[in-house]
Order: structure tokens, then sequence, then C-alpha cells
């Protein structure tokens, strides 16, 4: 099944039955009055999020939706029958917006949320209503009520605790297939994974939370570069970024300390680089608890020199960067296909970040700085 996170959809309610002109007709009632019975009342569209969806797919094709009008009143005071509604079922983390101002009209956060997108309009009355003791015989009923009509988007944006960001290549979907049991397709060229992942990491003694592997970002995705920006909204609402970077560039020339320097700085270029994207795309991205992690290290395992001078030279610019002091630590040094680092990674993420509680998270960075070890390499830089 494709992953759709964007539908443009336009709902209607249905409209309200007319009331019924009539009069009685029996015999021996020669003067029997007014008996026109009300309209029935327009069904309305409601929607309903649902845990069980992880597309807005059924959207794809069908752009139209009707509820059903309510039937007329007729003789003898009969009402006429209401129409029925429709419920229409999106994904959890689901945001409605009006398709002209961008207004956010209902944004789904958990389980079977239920949302009036429009209500049915009203069932006129009936003649029998207008009567008085100067108007015994009304001849006329009330119209149905119109019901409302709106052009509305509908926005997926994934709920996860912890996303995965970083350039192609770097092996974000290796690493959630290896903690979770997502299956993400994996290959050796950019822009394997065309859309987001979502895998539920199980800790011990029950303990879990959710990870979204998001497609890779490059310089001037806001541009429309690569695949651009369209599926960062996907990591707004999570709690943490785990940026990845890739290990396996200081390979070429590991001998040459010159080359190995200049080749760390690149790293951090590109760190600052996907950090740029994300600040074009919402600042607020910027301000989001972040861990570094180095990937592929299995292929530099034989030159542990080589592995402690990353850490330090990356370590170093990491306060100057994001304005807040790395985790004890940081950067983490992994390898998501031997499973090297990951344990202690995965257990670091949940004590620090998912096992608190979220009306915390304004106090973060305290949270950090009292974790820097005496010694810290970034606090003499």
């Amino acid at each position: 099944m494709r992953f759709i996170d964007e539908a443009v959809i336009r709902v209607s309610g249905g409209h309200g039955g007319p009331g019924c002109v009539s009069f009685r007709r029996e015999a021996f009632a020669p003067r029997g009055g007014p008996d026109g019975g009300d309209g029935g009342a327009g069904g309305s569209v409601v929607f309903v999020s649902s845990s069980q969806l992880g597309t807005l797919q059924d959207f794809r094709f069908k752009r139209n939706y009707q509820a059903q009008n309510g039937a007329s009143g007729s003789g003898a005071n009969k009402a006429g029958k209401d129409g029925e509604s429709i419920t229409l079922r999106v994904p959890v983390g689901t945001v409605i917006k009006d398709a002209q101002t961008q207004e956010v009209l209902m944004d789904f956060g958990q389980e079977n949320e239920q949302w009036i997108a429009c209500e049915g309009g009203r069932g006129g009355k009936g003649n029998t209503h207008f009567t008085s003791s100067t108007h015994q015989a009304p001849k006329f009923a009330q119209p149905g009520e119109k019901s409302q009509t709106l052009e509305i988007q509908l926005e997926l944006k994934l709920i996860a605790d912890v996303g995965i960001i970083g350039f192609p290549n770097t092996g974000k979907s290796t690493l959630i297939s290896r903690i979770s049991a997502a299956r993400p397709k994996i290959a050796d060229y950019p822009f394997t994974t065309l859309t987001p992942n979502l895998g539920v990491v199980c800790l011990p003694e029950h303990q879990s939370f959710v990870v979204a592997d998001i497609p890779g970002l490059v310089k001037g995705a806001h541009r429309g570069v690569g695949l651009g920006h369209r599926f960062l909204k996907h990591i707004e609402r999570t709690r943490l970024f785990i940026h990845l970077l890739d290990a396996s560039s200081l390979l070429e020339r590991m001998d040459d300390p010159i080359w190995v320097s200049e080749a760390i700085e690149a790293l951090i270029h590109g760190y600052v680089d996907v950090r740029t994207e994300l600040g074009l795309f919402n600042e607020k991205l910027l301000h989001k608890p972040e861990i570094i992690v180095i990937n592929k290290i299995d292929l530099l395992e034989s030159n542990l020199k080589l592995i402690t001078q990353i850490q330090i030279q990356i370590r170093s610019k990491i306060h100057s960067i994001r304005q807040s002091h790395p985790l004890p630590d940081e950067p983490f040094i992994i390898s998501a296909v031997s499973g090297t680092g990951i344990e202690l990674l995965l257990m670091k993420i949940y004590q620090e970040f998912i096992s608190k509680p979220k009306g915390l998270k304004h106090n973060q960075n305290k949270t950090l700085s009292s974790l820097l070890l005496p010694d810290d390499e970034a606090l003499r830089n």
C-alpha cells in the first residue's frame, strides 16, 4: 500500500428535509385543520481517529463526501426520516486544516477522538406549527436548513517518540530494522527510503518507545533538492532526534592524519547542513533534544585511536552548534549491522528522555548540563 500523508477533500452535510403543507381530509371532520409533518434532519460528516490506520490512502481517489439529506415531512403529522451521517476514519496524528486559510480545525492525537466537520441541516417545520387564533389554516411550511460544505486538507503527522534523521545512506533504515520489527527497504544507493517507517523498540521490563525513520535530507532540501523536506512534518511531534552520521567516509585514507581531521570536519559540516534544513522548515525543531550517533563503526573497529579522535573532535563542537551540552557518552558509537553500542544507546534514550514526564522537556538543557563529566572535553573548548 502506497504511503499517502496528504489529501484535499470536500465534505458536505445533508440538507434538512422541508416541512409539509397538509390538511386533514377525514370523514366527519369538515374543518380538520393543518397536519403537515416536519422534515427530517440532514446527516452529518464525522471524523474518527483510529490507530489501526497508518496512511490517508482511503482519500486518494474519492474526494467528495456528502451526507444524506433529510426526507420531507408528510400529512397526518408524519415527520420525515433523518438523513444518515457518514463517518470517515483517519489515522491518529492526522491534522485537519481549512484548505483555503490553512487554519487548523482539528488535530487528532489520540485513539477514537471524534470531530463533526459538517453538521446536518435542521428539518423544516410543517404547517401545523404555524396555526394561531387568527391564522387557522396556514398554507406554508419551513424549507429544510442548508448544510455547510467545507474544503479541507488532511495532513498526517506520524506520532513517534524518537525520530532518526541524517543524510541518505547513513544507515537509518538498517538501524530501525535492527532495533524494531520494522522492515524497510535497504540498499546501497541514495534515497532508498522513500517514505517514513515506524517501529516499536522493546526494552527489558516491558518498557518500549516508538521510533520513526525519516527519509534522508540533503543540503538544499528546502528548495526541493533530493526528496525535499515534505516528510519533516513527521518528526514535529517527536521528543528526541537521533542524528545519524556515517563513519565509512573515513575509510579512504585512514593513515593520513590531516585528511582524517578534514574528513571529520566534513562530517560536522554535514550535521550542520541538516540542522539548517530543519530550521528552514520549522525553527522549533532546532530546540528539540538531539543525540549524535556515529554509525558503521564496525568498519573502523581495528583503529581505536581513530574512533577516539572522532569522538573528541565532534564532541568539542556540539555545544557551539546546538547550544546545549552533550551527554556523557555523546557522540554515541554504534554499528547498526553488528549491533555494537546499540543497547547502551537505547537504554540512554529511554532513561534520559522517554521515561521522564513530557512536562519536563523545558528543563532538558538543565538536565543535560548536570550529567556532564568533570573532564568534559566540550567544557574546555
